[in-house]
């Protein structure tokens, strides 16, 4: 009842209705399609998207960059794990949830960067905000660094923290050090940052934070969700390529892009991989990972230590599909990684050409809108693998050469 004895409700429809009507107003609203990939024929896929049974797509947006989702030997170990020992993993870590295979493939990852230890969660989302929130209530008074197109999940942690932070221009070393001379030499400090940024296709100076993390007393934090199993002699990110993983306090993936299954896990000394375990929320109440999926994942890591013909294989695509693009005066955003982003501009037009892609040649690719990237920056983010051949390259630059002509749109300069 209001003051005036009126009965006043509230419409909750409404509210909820009008929060879905902003994202469609705006061009921002998700659309998830429905497809099945081919075993051991990506990046062919296909799509129901009517009425008159599948229709056959390529598939050119997955984060699974190498294709390792389909390796007969991620395959086999999940299937020989899934006949050992069922499916679930049983709980949590420490209420029956602790297997073999993932003490195994802790024991990898440490190894893949050449650390004490490390800890296994269920999403490289989760190993972000559960490692940066716990670090900085662990660290009285801790000021955290973050460059400003850290990903949501790092800005979640951060956030979770309920500590100090300084947001720096991006990639922008002498912002970075400015915020640190600022701050109380005795205060802990942590900078946390990306080696790959996946929506700009453009890479960190990590050599050089670590120098600025050595002269300022500060713990780094560098997330390689989209680094590892891609770069360095075994796979083990940009830290490895460039020879200073050893600097770095605390390394995190994902075992769900490159790697091609799924999780997340930090690489770090044995004393904060304890903290984190003994500490975090979002690893102590989490039901582990499936023994299968952990299983998969070891037989992947293990096959990439070894194996460069993948990221051989996927580099010469990425090379290969910036060059056709740019030869056809499309606004590709050149940079050095294996990501291919196309600017668009605008979100409904964005949405407009990966709906033509899609119905029209058969191309799947998701249009890239706010809030993961800035208003006025929608693009179209390809992720060209090791078996994307130079005809299906071809053909999508033909296609998009069509559509942007058809919409009218500008071609780069």
């Amino acid at each position: 009842m209001s003051s005036d004895g009126t009965d006043v409700r509230v419409d909750y429809s409404r509210v909820f209705t009008q929060a879905i009507d902003r994202l469609h107003s705006e061009g921002r609203y998700r659309v998830f399609i429905d497809i099945l990939r081919n075993k051991g024929a990506f990046p062919n896929a296909r799509c129901f998207a009517g009425h008159n049974g599948p229709k056959p797509i390529t598939v050119w947006c997955s984060n699974d960059y190498l294709a390792m989702g389909q390796h007969p030997k991620v395959i086999a170990a999940m299937e020989d794990a899934l006949h050992d020992v069922g499916a679930g993993s049983g709980g949590t870590r420490n209420i029956g949830g602790n297997t073999h295979y993932h003490i195994d493939l802790e024991q990898e990852l440490a190894d893949l960067h050449g650390k004490q230890g490390a800890l296994l969660f269920t999403s490289g989302y989760v190993s972000n905000e559960a490692t940066l929130s716990t670090l900085a209530k662990i660290l009285p008074g801790c000021v955290i660094f973050s460059d400003e197109l850290n990903h949501a999940s790092m800005i979640a942690g951060i956030r979770n923290a309920g500590c100090e932070k300084r947001i720096f221009r991006h990639n922008d070393l002498a912002h970075l050090e400015e915020l640190l001379a600022t701050e109380d030499p005795a205060v802990p400090k942590l900078i946390a940052f990306e080696s790959v940024y996946s929506m700009e296709a453009d890479v960190a100076p990590i050599a050089a934070i670590c120098d600025l993390a050595d002269k300022y007393n500060a713990l780094t934090y560098l997330d390689e969700v989209h680094a590892v199993g891609m770069y360095g002699a075994r796979g083990g990110g940009i830290s490895e390529q460039e020879g200073v993983a050893d600097r770095l306090t605390i390394i995190e993936g994902t075992l769900g892009k490159a790697f091609g299954v799924m999780g997340g896990y930090i690489a770090a000394d044995q004393t904060i991989i304890d903290v984190i375990r003994s500490y975090a929320p979002g690893f102590i109440f989490t039901t582990s990972l499936s023994p299968v999926l952990v299983a998969g994942v070891l037989a992947s890591v293990r096959h990439l230590k070894a194996s460069s013909a993948e990221r051989e294989g996927q580099q010469t695509s990425a090379a290969l599909l910036k060059t056709m693009l740019s030869e056809a005066g499309l606004p590709v955003m050149l940079g050095e990684t294996h990501i291919v982003p196309v600017l668009v501009g605008d979100p409904v037009k964005a949405k407009r050409i990966s709906d033509i892609l899609l119905a029209e040649y058969g191309v799947y690719v998701q249009p890239i809108n706010y809030p993961t990237v800035p208003r006025g920056t929608e693009r179209l983010r390809f992720t060209p693998g090791p078996s994307h051949t130079p005809e299906m390259m071809r053909e999508l630059t033909d296609a998009l050469v069509e559509i942007w002509s058809r919409l009218e749109l500008r071609r780069a300069a």
